[in-house]
């Protein structure tokens, strides 16, 4: 295990899947020395590495229902879909606390994903960069183009790390990660259509025009590491765990039945998969 990592995909409230797979990995006691997320993935690997069982249900399914969680209203009122400010402060720190101190005392590293806006590039913060400020860069690599206000930390000015870096894997090599496990939160058959929004973000983003063109080369991007995630499989340097039906939940998803199976599906994909998974990470 000294040279594995975890990798866990973003997707909005189709990241609860991911919840569901890391649920049975608190269960196993299975921890990764490495683990690196982007947007719910970051999210959800938080509460994986602070031990904390239940919490990523509790906290996005059981309060999804809230109007402060996600609703038409804060769009209107405070012009972000989700309540950023509800998310990254007040269930963290008084609804549904955190475990701050496991988390910065456990010896894992765990990287979060951004994307500068301003290079339209990645930015990735360890432990050691952002310190005791774990939830406002989570909160960057979660905020959404259109539906969430760019956050600004330490003179950047940061958006959603999926925009850039979907599926981090080639960042965990690069920080010599040999062998990796990657959480997906599509079907193996899915692939990134091009998006036609250019009017839309020039017109909204044109200050920002690098993110732009990165926003509109964002399926080409997904759909590279995609396939790159499938050759280094073949030749055993990857372990996949992704849904093995067709989700039918969206980035943005209020509907807690819907929610609830795809947790379970992500619960049960891994106990089926965590045998095969054990013998590939012992050889």
């Amino acid at each position: 295990m000294v040279n594995t990592g975890l990798v866990l995909e973003g997707g909005g409230m189709r990241g609860i899947y991911t919840a569901g797979v890391l649920e049975y990995f608190m269960e196993k006691d299975l921890y990764f020395p490495y683990v690196i997320g982007v947007s719910a993935g970051a999210c959800f690997g938080a509460s994986y590495l602070s031990r904390q069982k239940g919490r990523n249900r509790q906290v996005n399914i059981d309060m999804v229902s809230h109007p402060k969680y996600l609703s038409f209203r804060n769009l209107v009122k405070q012009r972000q879909l989700f309540g950023m400010d509800f998310l990254f402060d007040e269930i963290p720190n008084k609804l549904v606390p955190f475990d701050f101190e496991t988390f910065y005392n456990t010896p894992e590293e765990f990287v979060v994903t951004t994307t500068d806006c301003h290079t339209g590039k990645p930015v990735y913060f360890s432990k050691e960069d952002y310190g005791k400020d774990l939830l406002n860069v989570i909160r960057a690599s979660s905020s959404l183009p259109f539906i969430a206000p760019v956050v600004e930390y330490k003179g950047k000015h940061l958006l959603d790390g999926g925009i850039v870096d979907s599926v981090p894997i080639k960042k965990a090599e690069k920080d010599g990660l040999k062998k990796n496990v990657v959480i997906l939160t599509r079907d193996h058959t899915y692939t990134k259509k091009k998006s036609n929004i250019k009017w839309l973000l020039s017109k909204v983003y044109g200050h920002y025009p690098e993110l732009v063109e990165s926003v509109l080369s964002r399926y080409n991007m997904y759909n590279q590491t995609i396939d790159h995630i499938k050759e280094e499989e073949k030749k055993g340097n990857i372990f996949v765990i992704q849904p093995s039906s067709k989700v039918k939940v969206g980035r943005i998803e209020r509907n807690q039945t819907k929610l609830e199976e795809l947790y379970t599906l992500g619960f049960e994909d891994a106990r089926r998969e965590y045998d095969k998974m054990q013998k590939w990470l012992e050889s």
